[in-house]
């Protein structure tokens, strides 16, 4: 059942004050979780303390005894663009509902259509909605082809213009580099995007998968904030090329500050691929989780699953609530704002139980492949903006 939402997007509630007192909690500049208490007024947070240290008269109380409390989850890469594209979810389902506090779709919306994406799903949401504007000016209305069409699927003009007028909505550039999505039109979109992106200041999210192009030439191209979704994806290629070692063009990609994100969805995340790169030392910098219509009912469900195949591969748990608040936050140009219990950012918050359970937890990847968890996260409420909102459990 989804959670009971406003009844009007939330702004900053200013009238509401909230003392989440007797949680753990999870601050990604500070390393181990610790017990402690937040206070948020204006919709910003207001006071961090050690446990019974912060008075609140007249604030609203939140027991977050035995609960861990987290700077608002972000997912860098969801599909929001319900009713104008065939993967479109609502974005309280993909946010809010979930404990998911920013939901960045990637690339549902291309120049063509951004009035109608912003009218139709940043407005109305309880979630905060940004965006990756796709580079194909149609983004994906029109189907999963949007760049086979050449030069006429692109406007590098409106894109800019779009970027520069929507600085506070839009936050890079979409580009999806495989085969399925390129017909002939091979390197060309990416070094448009590129070139727009530079000129706006903003970074490049680049979707890879099955080849034509090559991984190793896409990364040559990319710049430092780049980001590289479906990094771990089980198709031919990828980061190994095939090969036992990973890419040097991977290596040298990352020397460089090119960002590797999970992007999990119905075809993009194998375990064994992240097995082979953690032990290699490669490391996704955000963990996201591609989810669309085609894949909410699995393998993805939801972000904090997404997070669980990551702790079930062993990833210490501060790293994992890293990649999905403060390193996304970075990426989108808000650290300080977003991804943070700092003083004075945004009162968007996560509540998360961890469940253990002697018998396992069974994960399902892209590829079909299984991995047990003992250990995994479940959300159970979110403050958006100052408001306070219950999270229901999922059913399984």
């Amino acid at each position: 059942m989804p959670a009971t939402m406003p009844p009007s997007p939330p702004g900053p509630d200013v009238r509401r004050r909230l003392l989440l007192r007797g949680g753990v909690l999870a601050d990604p500049e500070r390393g181990v979780p610790a017990p402690g208490e937040v206070a948020v007024a204006g919709g910003r947070i207001a006071a961090v303390g050690a446990p019974g240290t912060l008075s609140a008269p007249g604030a609203e109380v939140y027991d977050a005894r035995g609960l861990l409390v987290t700077p608002g989850l972000i997912d860098l890469h969801a599909h929001v663009y319900e009713g104008a594209t065939e993967l479109g979810l609502p974005a309280d389902r993909a946010g809010i509902e979930r404990g998911v506090t920013t939901v960045a779709d990637a690339g549902s919306s291309g120049s063509d259509r951004w009035a109608d994406f912003a009218a139709s799903v940043v407005a109305p949401a309880g979630t905060r909605v940004l965006a990756w504007l796709n580079v194909a000016r149609h983004g994906l209305v029109g189907g999963s082809g949007e760049l086979a069409g050449g030069a006429a699927d692109l406007d590098p003009e409106a894109t800019a213009g779009v970027l520069v007028r929507e600085r506070g909505r839009v936050r890079g550039l979409k580009v999806r580099m495989s085969r399925s999505a390129l017909g002939g039109s091979g390197l060309a979109p990416l070094r448009i995007a590129r070139e727009v992106a530079a000129a706006c200041g903003v970074p490049v999210m680049v979707h890879v998968g099955n080849a034509p192009p090559e991984l190793g030439t896409v990364l040559d191209l990319l710049g430092p904030g780049d980001v590289v979704t479906h990094a771990f994806h089980g198709k031919a290629g990828g980061l190994f090329g095939g090969g036992p070692e990973p890419l040097p063009q991977l290596r040298a990609a990352l020397e460089r500050g090119v960002r590797l994100d999970v992007g999990h969805g119905s075809a993009s995340f194998a375990f064994g691929t992240a097995e082979r790169a953690l032990a290699a030392g490669i490391r996704p910098y955000t963990i996201s989780t591609d989810l669309h219509r085609r894949n909410a009912a699995g393998p993805v469900h939801d972000l904090t699953t997404t997070m669980g195949k990551l702790l079930a591969l062993g990833m210490p748990l501060p790293e994992v609530i890293r990649c999905v608040t403060l390193h996304p936050s970075e990426v989108l140009g808000m650290r300080g704002e977003l991804g943070t219990l700092r003083v004075g950012a945004a009162a968007d918050l996560t509540v998360l139980e961890e469940r253990a359970a002697a018998a396992p937890r069974w994960l399902v990847d892209a590829v079909g492949e299984r991995r047990p968890a003992r250990r995994w996260l479940v959300p159970v409420a979110a403050v958006r903006a100052g408001r306070l909102v219950p999270v229901r459990e999922a059913a399984a």
